[in-house]
């Protein structure tokens, strides 16, 4: 089919936007993902006890020979029962006994390991124990008593279901005066799972609301905001189905409970970030175009660039992830750059076609007319503020790097590691328990030391004993040629004394082949190695690839250098920022060791965004203005969807805070303090400074070829 050339217009432009084919383009993908979301559901996980875990690393071993045992989907809960007022009295020491009893029975029937069940005592038997390790121990000072309940299941949910049964089950027949509470491996790993009950559907509804608010504000339009909201919210959906099924086919990857929500608050803001600068820029062609047609394939043409190489370079970077030695981490680098490759191309295809089928009425009550001036013509608040850069660039790159400066000095004082009751915003049960465990019994009961081996487990115990730090130790569970040795610290867990001691102990057993100490603070310890190679990995790489982005869409070297320190400058200060607030505000004694990488990431490959969607409409203004006016007039075309898109950017992520998890409120709360400073200083007043300092020598070296068109 012929169509009229429209001037400065892409072939596949035109195609997608012209009257006869519009219709097609935008019906077609939506009809094909409409039936793929009918018809396909969502991956499902195979789940394995290393997913979380560093390839490779100790504690990663014990948990993959743990699983040789022969009951190797058991967990344990510990039962806590306390004494209201003073101490437990020798009947309600009686009926807890008796209690913990018929637990122990009922919960044992989901197999024997030919050892003992749940982790070493720390204080005295009850009345209806069976000896020195019998079903309940109570505490020396008589407030308090505890039982070991094995806990047996596959999955997460299948966990959870059984602790939730436990807790019912304990709370229906719990003596007068005695308060119980569930905590242990199992009640966490189950308090965990109720975080995340729902919170897919939570994080969906409170991201679409988030950015429908921002779209109706940045319209001012009752129907314009549905349009892009509709189109990115099924790239959204379609996004889930296809990386949960690609990711269930390859066994290097996994992902978690977090991935999903985490992917659909990536596609949502770097999904509509692109619609507003198609928008932006089709609006500024109606002004000049009879034809809603026509100013579409320009605006398409003249956006396509920007947005391709913004998205080629946020997938390229999340797909670093790859290198991660976490399985869920490269789990969610590859969802996510599936999430950005359908969000590019349903903005890029879907949305421009769909746009055309309406008229111009579409922008009500701000319609814009053929004959009026383009945006970049007006004197907007964006180019008087480019004007008052102008009249003195280099005391203004002084000043925000001042700024900057100022701003990433908490950075050097962040400490990293999270403890196991640091892990909520909302301290569950299980947290509370282990805490008031602590109080009456060694501190490390709720989580001891697991030492795995093939070796004989006699000799191995012997050792572990010695070491220092440890309050008792015993073998529990035997099978197969492997033996599992529990051993209770006298610290608590995820304190600095606790991973001393892990620590010796693994020195301690390093004689022994095929022997590993796993336990959750040697996976804490191994967690923190692992992000650190992961992040002298990973950062360089990332690096390199947006410089390398750059580098071909610019043709010029110092630009891009410099467009890359002023957002690793934004990633510093927001780190450093964001410490204050942590500690300062919300009292957070440490950063979760994942979260450096995953915010320098979004940070730089979304931070570069901005980057390029200016200094590529200043490339096209300067090679008909000058570097000077170039920089300006682009300042003024683009500095109000910039900031609208940086701000919708940044509250989108703020709403991983619906989750009461720290460590998505800490990666929500540095992308939000990021992409604010990005977008309203380093992309408004920095960069600008920098291009009218450094003059045509800011696109060395290729040279400026000014032309009139």
């Amino acid at each position: 089919m012929s169509t009229t050339k429209v001037p400065g217009a892409s072939r596949v432009a035109q195609f997608i936007s012209a009257r006869r084919t519009a219709w097609l383009v935008a019906l077609v993908p939506i009809l094909l993902a409409g039936m793929l979301l009918g018809f396909v559901p969502e991956g499902e996980r195979n789940v394995s006890a290393t997913d979380s875990l560093p390839d490779d690393f100790d504690s990663t071993s014990a948990v993959a020979l743990q699983s040789e045992l022969p009951e190797e989907d058991s967990s344990v809960a510990i039962v806590l029962w306390t004494a209201e007022d003073g101490e437990l009295t020798e009947d309600q020491l009686g009926e807890i006994g008796k209690q913990a009893g018929e637990l122990l029975a009922e919960y044992a029937e989901g197999g024997e390991s030919g050892g003992e069940s749940g982790p070493p005592s720390g204080g005295k038997p009850g009345p209806d124990s069976e000896g020195e390790q019998g079903p309940l121990t109570v505490a020396d000072d008589a407030t308090a008593a505890y039982s070991v309940v094995p806990v047996t299941a596959k999955t997460s949910s299948d966990n959870a279901d059984l602790v939730t049964e436990l807790r019912k089950t304990l709370e229906a027949d719990v003596p007068d005066g005695v308060k119980v509470q569930v905590t242990g491996p199992a009640g966490i790993q189950a308090d965990v799972a109720a975080v995340f009950d729902g919170a897919n559907l939570r994080l969906l509804l409170a991201t679409a609301s988030v950015v429908a608010i921002l779209l109706i504000a940045t319209y001012r339009s009752p129907v314009l905001w549905l349009i892009p909201l509709t189109v990115v919210g099924l790239a959204d959906r379609l996004s889930a189905i296809v990386a949960t099924q690609v990711l269930q086919r390859i066994d290097y990857v996994t992902w978690d409970e977090s991935t999903i929500g985490i992917l659909s608050v990536l596609v949502f803001g770097a999904g509509t970030n692109y619609a507003l600068l198609l928008i932006s820029r089709y609006r500024d062609e109606l002004r000049s175009h009879e034809s809603r047609n026509d100013a579409m394939a320009r605006a398409l043409t003249r956006t396509a660039e920007a947005v391709f190489a913004s998205s080629t370079t946020v997938f390229l970077g999340l797909l670093t992830l790859l290198l991660s030695a976490f399985p869920t981490t490269r789990g969610l680098g590859l969802a996510c750059a599936i999430g950005i490759l359908i969000a590019a191309t349903f903005v890029m295809v879907v949305l421009p076609a769909a746009l055309v089928l309406f008229g111009r009425w579409i922008f009500w009550p701000r319609v814009p007319h053929n004959g009026e001036a383009p945006l970049v013509e007006g004197r907007s608040f964006w180019r008087k503020v480019g004007d008052r850069v102008a009249r003195r660039p280099r005391a203004f790159v002084a000043g925000t790097v001042l700024l900057l400066g100022v701003m990433m000095i908490g950075l050097f004082q962040i400490n990293t590691g999270l403890g196991p009751s640091d892990q909520f915003l909302e301290t569950p049960e299980a947290i509370s328990a282990a805490d008031r465990l602590g109080e009456s019994f060694p501190a490390g009961t709720t989580d001891p030391v697991q030492v795995l081996t093939r070796e004989n487990p006699e000799d191995v115990l012997a050792t572990v004993e010695q070491v220092d730090g440890i309050a008792s130790a015993r073998v529990t569970t035997e099978g197969g040629g492997i033996a599992q040795i529990d051993a209770v610290l006298e610290s608590a867990p995820g304190s600095d004394e606790a991973k001393e001691t892990v620590a010796e102990v693994r020195e301690a057993v390093a004689d022994f082949d095929d022997t590993h100490v796993g336990g959750g603070d040697a996976e804490a310890l191994d967690e923190s190695e692992a992000s650190v190679q992961d992040r002298w990995l990973i950062l360089p790489v990332i690096l390199l690839l947006v410089l390398g982005a750059l580098l071909l869409l610019l043709r010029s070297l110092v630009a891009p250098i410099l467009l890359v320190a002023t957002v690793v400058g934004t990633y510093a200060a927001a780190m450093g920022t964001s410490w204050w607030i942590f500690t300062g505000v919300f009292g957070f004694a440490a950063m979760d060791v994942g979260v450096p990488l995953l915010a320098f990431l979004f940070l730089v490959a979304l931070g570069v965004d901005y980057n390029i969607f200016l200094v590529t409409r200043a490339k096209e203004e300067a090679a008909q203005h000058g570097t000077r006016e170039g920089m300006l007039r682009a300042l003024t075309a683009t500095g109000g969807v910039i900031t609208s898109a940086g701000i919708l950017l940044a509250a989108v992520f703020a709403v991983l805070g619906v989750l009461p998890l720290v460590v998505l409120a800490q990666l929500g709360a540095i992308i939000f303090v990021g992409v604010l400073l990005d977008t309203l200083v380093v992309r408004t007043v920095l960069v600008p400074a920098l291009a009218l300092t450094l003059g045509d020598t800011f696109w060395w070296p290729r040279k400026v070829d000014r032309r009139r068109s």
